[in-house]
């Protein structure tokens, strides 16, 4: 399932075709979003926003389109009216002069007055967005030490959406990873140092995952394997996937457990017993 990079990324080749143009015709294939088509017909689309899975698209005329892909949801981007050849069910159309951005198959979309989408179930339960611009590694840090997640598992802590909306699977090994965490620890076992190292990490490699398109290593790294010719889906990660594989920084061989009901990788050379 895609995390928070690849959401921001899906939602930048929307907003390069959506951002400042104006809506010549909106669709929606939900019934009870239909009264909404004429209101949002002739707005100037203002931006899009990611939050974590979920993906805000606000108008200058006071609206914002909430939508999740959830498990099946899709966008297409096209030259207007050049429709997908899909048998999936189209739910959302925004058609501008020149192009239209089409969300098929999801079924969680609505229709908010912006102002009021912070009033939104999904978005009033979840915490700061991973790539948001504005969240700092202090405030990820105090996160860290709060009430609600300093006596849990980190194995556990970086899969909540109440912690930071948009981590996932491969970004919880490969975060707890670098920051040489094990993935039992709990935050209040933690040193000061320890805590700043992993919440400066859980931002460093959540944003060049985004700008590498889903790759944690260096920029330098993994252009090194790729003129070796390994491939993309093997080069991209430092534990994820690579079970019994030669950790790159020490050589112990990767283990792969399960954590949450979810795969989890770790180094036991890197990555600190549990405390």
């Amino acid at each position: 399932m895609p995390e928070g990079p690849e959401i921001r990324r899906a939602a930048d080749k929307i907003e390069a075709v959506l951002k400042d143009k104006t809506t010549e015709k909106i669709y929606f294939g939900l019934a009870p979003l239909k009264k909404f088509a004429k209101p949002l017909t002739g707005c100037k689309v203002l931006g899009l926003e990611t939050r974590g899975k979920a993906l805000l698209t606000h108008f200058d005329c006071g609206y914002t389109i909430y939508s999740h892909n959830q498990l099946y949801g899709v966008w297409h981007v096209v030259k207007r009216d050049k429709l997908p050849k899909t048998n999936r069910q189209l739910r959302l159309a925004i058609h501008t002069k020149e192009h239209s951005a089409l969300l098929y198959s999801a079924s969680d979309i609505s229709v908010w007055q912006t102002e009021k989408v912070e009033e939104h179930p999904f978005l009033k339960r979840i915490g700061p967005d991973i790539l948001n611009p504005r969240l700092s590694w202090r405030e990820v840090a105090e996160r860290l030490q709060s009430k609600a997640f300093a006596g849990r598992a980190l194995n556990s802590v970086y899969l909540d959406q109440t912690f930071l909306a948009g981590l996932g699977n491969y970004l919880r090994s490969e975060i707890l990873f670098l920051a040489g965490v094990h993935p039992e620890q709990k935050a209040r076992d933690l040193t000061k140092g320890q805590i700043g190292k992993l919440a400066r990490t859980t931002l460093e490699i959540s944003q060049r995952s985004y700008v590498l398109a889903g790759v944690t290593l260096s920029e330098r790294q993994y252009t090194a394997l790729k003129k070796k010719g390994v491939s993309y889906g093997k080069a991209r990660f430092f534990v994820f996937g690579r079970s019994k594989q030669p950790c790159r920084i020490c050589g112990t061989k990767i283990q792969r457990t399960t954590a949450n009901s979810r795969r989890i990788y770790i180094c036991g050379g890197c990555q600190q017993a549990r405390a």
